[in-house]
């Protein structure tokens, strides 16, 4: 088996694992059953929004090597004003924390826990009897995505470890060599203003909080995950600091503009709802 296949099969298997357990004892045997009533209609409910996420995945996996072929010709070369503003900040993380348990822990988190973090979010809220919470989560994911790939196509910069290999290291690769094979298929070296691994997991975060009535047992364990998977983008050498930055304030953008496209389109859909009632 290829080095990509098995971190794929290793990545299916213990978030699918974990999305059982989350599913037992988050979502609860209750909505579970009634999920597996109602899968279909949740489904068609949310079927313009999902095809908006998969249509943006799409283009950037298939677009994303002639996108960066733009950016480095044209983008704005920016590592250098980065590493001006923060210096070795990165560089001192490491030399300040770095441990072996810290290493497994946070290389863990930035594979394993990140996909179980944006996975779970659509069982949670599919298993709501109101798919609105599932539209906005979707909407938000594809904004995130959409104006990421626009920002890496404007912006050409490289992070930390590439820049100071001689102090800053790789440790998501020391620790499992492997992961080489699964981050060179699903990214571009330069591409790291803004951090979608930070805006993506923050962005789960904040509707784990704002949704914290429906699911206060998810919302702690959305906070630590997404906490630790921006601490890791750092911790590993990946991105810096400003990169983190860039990427909760992309999360609170995309929350925000989800929100509003989704109840704005649902509002209209009512309005012509109630035409076509009373004119018949």
């Amino acid at each position: 088996m290829s080095p990509f296949l098995s971190v794929v099969t290793s990545i299916v298997l213990w978030v699918g694992a974990a999305l059982l357990v989350a599913g037992a004892t988050i979502v609860g045997p209750r909505r579970v059953a009634e999920l597996r009533d109602e899968l279909g209609s949740r489904l068609w409910s949310v079927r313009r929004p999902a095809a908006g996420l998969i249509a943006v995945l799409l283009v950037s996996a298939v677009g994303r090597s002639a996108l960066q072929t733009v950016s480095e010709l044209f983008g704005l070369r920016l590592t250098g004003l980065i590493y001006a503003i923060e210096g070795d900040f990165v560089a001192w993380v490491q030399a300040t924390f770095v441990t072996p348990e810290l290493t497994v822990y946070f290389s863990g988190i930035y594979v394993y826990g990140y996909v179980f973090l944006l996975a779970f979010p659509f069982v949670a809220y599919l298993a709501l009897p109101d798919t609105t919470t599932l539209k906005r989560l979707i909407v938000a994911y594809a904004l995130n995505y959409s104006i990421g790939l626009v920002i890496y196509t404007v912006v050409y910069a490289h992070g930390p470890r590439n820049l100071m290999p001689d102090i800053v290291t790789s440790l998501l690769f020391t620790y499992n060599p492997e992961f080489m094979a699964l981050t060179s298929e699903v990214n571009e070296a330069a591409n790291v203003f803004p951090s979608l691994h930070t805006s993506l997991s923050v962005t789960v975060a904040t509707f784990a909080v704002l949704t914290r009535g429906a699911y206060p047992r998810w919302t702690p364990v959305a906070l630590w995950l997404s906490t630790s998977v921006v601490i890791a983008t750092m911790y590993l050498g990946i991105h810096w600091l400003t990169d983190v930055i860039g990427g909760i304030a992309l999360a609170f953008g995309c929350v925000s503009l989800s929100y509003r496209i989704v109840d704005g389109a649902d509002a209209v859909a009512g309005e012509v709802g109630e035409k076509r009632v009373g004119g018949g």
